[in-house]
């Protein structure tokens, strides 16, 4: 090899030596990337991938599905009616920000007659109630009601310090006018000391034998830590049957709450 060939064959080492090293410094940070709940495997404290551990999101075959405990119609005019899905949460520190539905609706003869679909939150561990109010069938009457969720939901962890500073309870429940345009009251209260904004009250009044007879909901915009507020619920006609029980189900989205 003469020396021309072996100054050329050195130069090309030493470019191939920087490479290398230039290459190495770009790669050791991509292969040596600390685990994040966000890189799409399964690694670090996490259960699954990017879920569980901890990651805010909770890994969906670790926790328990919602339970559709009933779905009914409820008329409030002749032809208007309003839809009501009663649920539970069994996971005690699991939430969902927004999670998808779909109301359906059957007559007497079990034929499709129309759908109503939304999105809503769910609140951490208990019983709660979606509303669809105003839906409108013509003539129909809707015998039949099916209540099912529509997307994938994104289960997400809510500290127990979040949950146990967090309580809006009902008290002062009464019914009047039963007879002829009823009316139901309540006052709402905000237990923590923090805001909660956008808190939906819903009401559920059941006969003797637990069924479910009619039900409403009001709105209030926002409750200032360690307020009450009084509600009101009105119906413009009579109830099929007599009241028993009177149920308020205050409630908010957990995620749209600073404690601050």
């Amino acid at each position: 090899m003469n020396w021309a060939l072996r100054r050329q064959s050195f130069f090309i080492i030493i470019l191939i030596l920087i490479l290398f090293i230039f290459g190495s410094l770009i790669a050791a940070p991509i292969l040596n990337k600390a685990p994040s709940c966000f890189d799409g495997k399964q690694n670090g404290t996490e259960t699954g991938v990017d879920c569980g551990g901890s990651c805010a999101a909770a890994c969906t075959s670790q926790v328990d599905a919602i339970s559709v405990l009933w779905a009914r119609a409820f008329k409030v005019v002749p032809g208007r009616y309003n839809a009501v899905a009663y649920l539970e949460n069994h996971n005690k520190n699991t939430a969902i920000n927004e999670i998808n539905y779909r109301f359906r609706f059957a007559d007497a003869n079990n034929v499709y007659i129309g759908k109503r679909e939304g999105s809503t939150f769910v609140p951490s561990g208990g019983k709660f109630a979606v509303f669809e109010p105003g839906i409108a069938i013509g003539n129909s009457i809707p015998v039949y009601t099916t209540f099912e969720f529509t997307s994938v939901p994104q289960w997400v962890t809510v500290s127990q310090q979040k949950i146990s500073q967090l309580q809006v309870s009902a008290s002062n429940i009464t019914l009047l006018n039963e007879d002829t345009s009823p009316r139901l009251s309540a006052t709402v209260t905000n237990n923590s000391f923090f805001t909660i904004p956008e808190i939906d009250v819903v009401a559920i009044l059941y006969d003797a034998n637990q069924n479910a007879i009619s039900a409403s909901r009001t709105y209030l915009e926002t409750m200032a830590g360690g307020e009450s507020r009084d509600v009101n619920f009105t119906w413009p006609e009579p109830f099929s049957s007599k009241i028993i029980v009177k149920e308020i189900i205050p409630m908010y989205n957990i995620f749209s709450v600073q404690l601050k």
